[in-house]
């Protein structure tokens, strides 16, 4: 069995793989990874031993290669995707944890450049999850540290449901797409920088924005947290905030002191008390029943 071990966050990782190792299988990892897991005294195979081709263009290059996607995309059902890897003398890869370079926490930080921002746009790594996540019957999608226990007990049962792994495909899948919507976002909001890198012969021309209205739109989200429950209390809820790095605002900055957990109607009367509260420059107070202000004082 192959797994390969690419992340960028290596949280975990060390023991994750001693588990993996422990299972039977032959570790694959990029450089950086390989040195982080030989440090531990696991035994690591280099990428380029698989591939057969080294690492190029600074590392822009290291997954990109059949040895690696065929081996993943082949479906263990079909004898003629067997024969096929047989034929080119490539190892069907069984597990894929990968999570990608840290684009949100790049553009965050307040002197970022354009080309910093570029370099930290992940394309090896998507390619592989999405890879891994599209034949996810035959080919686990790791790329969760807080995935790894689950992962390694059920590989040790031999109890890797199809629902479990339809279930990290999505996961998979849905991480991607968030990593996407950062970088559109990003791209449409900021001008060409002075120090940007352009291609010969091509024109920088006057800063502007990409659209005011794109034609297509996503919104990156992640769970603040689970609801007591939703707008009447049979229905389940959760809170999402934008997954922007950075310190909650508003309510979502906000500590409970006291009562039950909040509902969605909790919060749909406190944005609206905060909304209106926010109105002033003193401080004031906001009464709000069914979401409307029924008394205000300031």
């Amino acid at each position: 069995m192959i797994a390969i071990l690419a992340p960028y966050d290596k949280t975990g990782l060390q023991g994750f793989a001693f588990g993996l190792a422990e299972l039977g299988f032959d570790i694959y990892s990029t450089s950086g990874t390989q040195k982080h897991l030989a440090e531990a005294g696991l035994p690591v195979h280099a990428i380029s031993s698989l591939t057969g081709f080294p690492e190029i263009l600074d590392g822009r290059v290291k997954t990109l290669h059949p040895m690696v996607h065929a081996g993943i995309l082949a479906r263990r059902d079909k004898p003629e995707h067997m024969e096929e890897l047989h034929r080119s003398e490539i190892q069907p890869v069984d597990l894929v944890c990968v999570n990608l370079y840290p684009f949100r926490e790049t553009v965050a930080k307040p002197d970022v450049t354009m080309e910093e921002a570029l370099e930290n746009i992940d394309i090896g790594g998507p390619a592989m999850i999405r890879a891994a996540a599209k034949n996810y019957p035959f080919v686990l999608p790791v790329i969760d540290p807080a995935d790894y226990d689950e992962a390694l007990e059920r590989l040790r049962a031999e109890h890797v449901s199809l629902d479990y792994r339809r279930r990290l495909a999505a996961k998979a899948f849905q991480h991607v797409a968030s990593y996407d919507t950062a970088i559109a976002q990003y791209l449409r909001s900021h001008a060409a920088h002075p120090e940007e890198p352009a291609a010969a012969g091509v024109s920088r021309g006057h800063p502007e924005l990409i659209e005011g209205f794109p034609s297509q739109v996503t919104i990156g989200l992640e769970k603040a947290q689970e609801l007591r429950y939703g707008e009447n209390p049979h229905q389940k809820a959760a809170l999402y905030r934008d997954d922007t790095p950075g310190p909650a605002t508003g309510l979502l900055g906000a500590e409970q002191l006291h009562g039950a957990g909040m509902s969605y109607l909790n919060y749909f009367d406190a944005d609206a008390a905060w909304r209106a509260a926010s109105e002033f420059d003193d401080p004031a107070v906001v009464i709000v029943k069914h979401g409307t202000p029924c008394g205000i004082a300031s």
